[in-house]
C-alpha cells in the first residue's frame, strides 16, 4: 500500500469512528445502523465493513477511543514529570483538569450507554473503567508517594489514598449527570469549588501540615 493510499484509508477509517460515536450516542447500540453510519461518514455501507468486520466491532472500537482520548486529555498514558509545586497546587489543577475533560455530554452519554450495554458486552465495562478511573487514580497514586517522600502528604498506602480521592472528586457530579443528564453536569464555577472542596478536605486528613 502506498502512503498515499495508507493516508486515505486512515482519514477513512477516522471519518467511520467519529460518525459512529455520535450515532452511537443519539441513538443506542441497538438503533444505530450501518447504513445511517456509513451516510454520516460520507462513505459506502462496504467501505464501513471493510473497516470493521461487525457493529459490535465497531461499538468496541468506539468507546475505547472515546475513553482512550479523554485519558490522553489528562495526560495519564505518560509518566508525569512531578515537579516542586506545592501540592495543594498539583490537587487542584489536577482535579479541576479531570472535572472538566470528564464531565462532558459525549462521555457522560457514553458511560450510560456502556451501562445499558454491559450484559451484552461485558468487556466494555471493563475497558471504562481501565480507561478512565483506573488510569487516574494509577496517576493520582504516583503523585502522592512523589509528594510523601518530599514531606508534603503523610501517605501510607498511595494507592488507596488515590482510590479515595478520586471518588471523593468525581462521585456526586457522576451520580448527578448519570441521572439527570446533561442539566446535572456541573458548570466551571462549581467545578472549581467542587474541586477546592475535595483537595481541602483530602489535606485535612493526608496533609503533614494538619500536625503543625
Amino acid at each position: 500500500m502506498t502512503s498515499g493510499a495508507a493516508t486515505r484509508r486512515r482519514r477513512s477509517r477516522q471519518k467511520i469512528v467519529t460518525a459512529a460515536g455520535d450515532v452511537f450516542l443519539e441513538t443506542g447500540f441497538l438503533g444505530a445502523s450501518m447504513d445511517t453510519i456509513a451516510d454520516r461518514a460520507g462513505v459506502s455501507k462496504q467501505t464501513v465493513y471493510a473497516h470493521f468486520a461487525s457493529k459490535e466491532a465497531l461499538f468496541i472500537h468506539v468507546v475505547e477511543a472515546m475513553t482512550g482520548g479523554a485519558a490522553r486529555d489528562l495526560r495519564e498514558d505518560v509518566e508525569e514529570a512531578l515537579d516542586d509545586r506545592p501540592v495543594e497546587d498539583y490537587l487542584n489543577r489536577t482535579a479541576i483538569d479531570q472535572l472538566t475533560i470528564v464531565m462532558t455530554p459525549a462521555l457522560m452519554r457514553l458511560r450510560r450507554m456502556v451501562i445499558g450495554e454491559v450484559d451484552r458486552f461485558p468487556a466494555l465495562g471493563r475497558s471504562l473503567f481501565e480507561n478512565g478511573p483506573r488510569k487516574s487514580i494509577d496517576k493520582l497514586a504516583r503523585a502522592f508517594a512523589h509528594y510523601t517522600a518530599r514531606g508534603q502528604l503523610d501517605v501510607s498506602d498511595p494507592a488507596d489514598a488515590a482510590t479515595l480521592f478520586n471518588w471523593m472528586l468525581m462521585g456526586a457530579p457522576t451520580n448527578s449527570a448519570m441521572l439527570l443528564g446533561d442539566a446535572g453536569l456541573p458548570t466551571p464555577a462549581q467545578i472549581e469549588a467542587h474541586a477546592a472542596e475535595t483537595v481541602r478536605i483530602f489535606l485535612a486528613a493526608y496533609g503533614t501540615s494538619r500536625h503543625d
